[in-house]
């Protein structure tokens, strides 16, 4: 029951325990530093989870044995509180050691996935871990056997199983969606089939699609690929752009009909789960997972659809600073202030993040130190390393690591703080919570990343040297309300509408899952926007439709950590001692009712109002600037 592997948390789409495998930006294969010629100081030490490769079989073959030894457990759970207890931590004891079985062959991989040797061990340990999850399910309907007041004689009897009093008690909320044992063996042994929409997806995108060869600004051919999607879009050559927008969705729409399948057939997976543990609908079920009130997303996608005006303004004062006769999705990130260009090699970044961190505090900024001067990040790209950035997130016992792929441009201070806003996160988690509540729920996970940033954006706004670097600086605050708030509230919307289409039995072909995301897009970006037909494909490249009902926790957790950021700068130490306290609490209580102790609201509309008062204060002040 408690042995579920962490997710790992960041910024690269695809980074989740889910996808079964991970795939490198074809632009890692050439003149790069060579790993053996890094200072030991910029790669992780992953000497601190297990020795060696040898102390990963002799724990992985080691915890195979305790598969059968679970059996000793089942149907003994009701029979006092001391076998409840022995079973609780004999479970606890698998999931402390998968996941840092988990972590060492994740990170291994990672730093090289051309070696083969740490795949496979990556693949051998999830295919473990499915079978403790099938091993291990009878523990939550056995527990839910019992009747509460027994229980509950049960904890107050033994003071050892105090600390699984919230965990109980969680139980006994979904007590109506929690199934026999047998019928959770069987949804045990059905899981990975339901996941073979996601697989296939990434398999398709990531690996046998195949993009064009198109020429780049300077005249050379390239090819098309994920990786350079992001740097094309902010290419200040306007055919460049356009040329690679429209070729990069040739694919895409070539391969709608199975792109559709997929999509439809992931979201009738989550449909049957959701009526087989008794729910009314696919949202419903995933809100429910950490106590989330439906009325949390409403709002979320309500209030946004009823204040797109900012994002309307925003779109107009591109096109006219831009002096564009229409305005398409691909000119939609290019900036409007070229000439600040500044260059940042990683211990100038690591400073600067530091300085921006000031306001939390002593301990924080000396935590992130420890971990700067530890080996927790790894810094820099190489031959085959894993693209992106990530945090890997609370392993129990474990500090929590970073990846990185510096490349000395100021995103990459900004991944940094966000990383290390997630890695504060789980060391504190972690440092306070025993291991049921050793964790945090993807509802907040992101605040703590966002706040940071946050704090960054301010520090160099206030720093700023010149007029054109402060605009520069407020166009980066307002790019990231738009992707982080208004595209992620959109993508929600659009996910809750389709769910709802395959729940009334309506069809979901290509052609119906396009016209809706145009009419969404149009929507949310107003008259100022001109639609391609090639972003109406949007929903054909998302991974994250395929983690149902996620994103709109990017929008909420981007709303908190905004206004988190601002009673920071307010309040002063009243408000970091309340954030602290937040990033102590793990999941030793719901999401949102942690959130409110920090002074956060979910439930209500202010935060979600808040943000699109700030974007207007924000469309202010730069058009007092231009």
């Amino acid at each position: 029951m408690c042995n579920k592997i962490k997710i790992k948390i960041g910024v690269i789409l695809l980074n989740r325990i889910k996808t079964e495998k991970y795939f490198e930006n074809e632009e890692n294969n050439s003149g790069l530093l060579k790993r053996e010629n890094i200072d030991s100081k910029y790669k992780w030490d992953l000497t601190d989870i297990f020795s060696s490769d040898e102390q990963w079989e002799t724990e992985f073959i080691e915890l195979e044995s305790r598969i059968i030894q679970l059996n000793k457990f089942v149907g003994t759970l009701n029979e006092s509180s001391d076998k409840l207890l022995a079973c609780l931590k004999f479970d606890e004891n698998i999931g402390i050691v998968l996941d840092k079985l988990h972590l060492y062959a994740m990170l291994a991989k990672d730093i090289d996935l051309a070696y083969e040797k740490y795949q496979g061990m990556y693949d051998r340990l999830m295919i473990l871990a499915s079978k403790l999850s099938a091993a291990s399910s009878f523990i939550k309907p056995e527990i839910l056997k019992i009747p509460e007041i027994r229980l509950n004689t049960f904890i107050n009897e033994n003071k050892n199983l105090t600390v699984y009093r919230h965990l109980i008690d969680d139980l006994l909320r979904t007590k109506a969606h929690t199934l026999s044992s047998e019928q959770e063996r069987i949804m045990a042994n059905v899981s990975p089939a339901l996941q073979v929409a996601s697989s296939v997806f990434g398999l398709l995108t990531n690996a046998d699609m195949k993009f064009p060869t198109i020429k780049d600004e300077n005249g050379n051919d390239i090819e098309i690929t994920h990786g350079r999607y992001g740097s094309a879009m902010y290419s200040l050559n306007r055919e460049y752009r356009k040329r690679f927008y429209k070729n990069y969705y040739i694919p895409f729409e070539e391969h709608k009909n199975t792109l559709g399948a997929l999509f439809s057939g992931n979201i009738k997976g989550d449909y049957f789960n959701s009526l087989t543990r008794n729910y009314s609908s696919s949202r419903e079920a995933a809100l429910d997972a950490n106590n989330i009130p439906i009325s949390v997303y409403d709002n979320l996608v309500n209030s946004v659809s009823d204040n797109l005006k900012p994002l309307h303004r925003w779109a107009g004062l591109k096109r006219k600073t831009l002096k564009l006769d229409s305005f398409h999705a691909y000119d939609a990130y290019v900036t409007l202030f070229p000439s600040v260009k500044k260059k940042y090699t990683y211990e100038e970044g690591k400073q600067i993040v530091l300085d921006s961190l000031n306001p939390l505090g002593e301990k924080y900024i000396n935590d992130v130190k420890f971990a700067f001067n530890n080996r927790w990040i790894d810094v820099f790209e190489t031959k085959s390393k894993r693209s992106g950035a990530y945090s890997s997130g609370t392993t129990f016992g474990v500090h929590p690591y970073v990846l990185l792929n510096w490349t000395d441009e100021l995103n990459d201070i900004f991944t940094l703080t966000h990383e290390m806003g997630h890695n504060m996160h789980s060391y504190y988690t972690g440092e306070s919570q025993p291991y049921p509540y050793a964790n945090y729920s993807i509802f907040v996970a992101e605040v703590a990343s966002t706040v940071n940033e946050a704090l960054l954006l301010n520090y160099l706004i206030e720093k700023s040297e010149s007029k054109e670097e402060k605009l520069s600086l407020i166009e980066k605050h307002i790019n990231n309300i738009v992707t982080t708030f208004y595209r992620q509230t959109l993508f929600a919307k659009y996910e809750q509408i389709v769910h709802e289409m395959n729940q009334n039995g309506e069809a979901l072909t290509p052609d119906i899952l396009s016209k809706l995301y145009g009419e969404l897009h149009l929507q949310f970006w107003g008259s100022e926007m001109t639609l391609d037909n090639e972003e109406t494909y949007t929903w054909a490249r998302v991974p994250h439709f395929y983690y149902n009902f996620y994103v709109y926790q990017y929008a909420t957790s981007f709303a908190a950590s905004e206004t988190l950021a601002q009673k920071i700068k307010l309040e002063g130490n009243v408000a970091v001692e309340k954030y602290l306290s937040f990033l102590h609490a793990g999941s030793s209580d719901y999401p949102i009712e942690v959130l409110k102790r920090a002074g956060i609201d979910m439930t209500t509309s202010t935060p979600i109002i808040a943000i699109t008062k700030k974007m207007n204060e924000l469309l202010d002040l730069l058009e007092s600037l231009i």
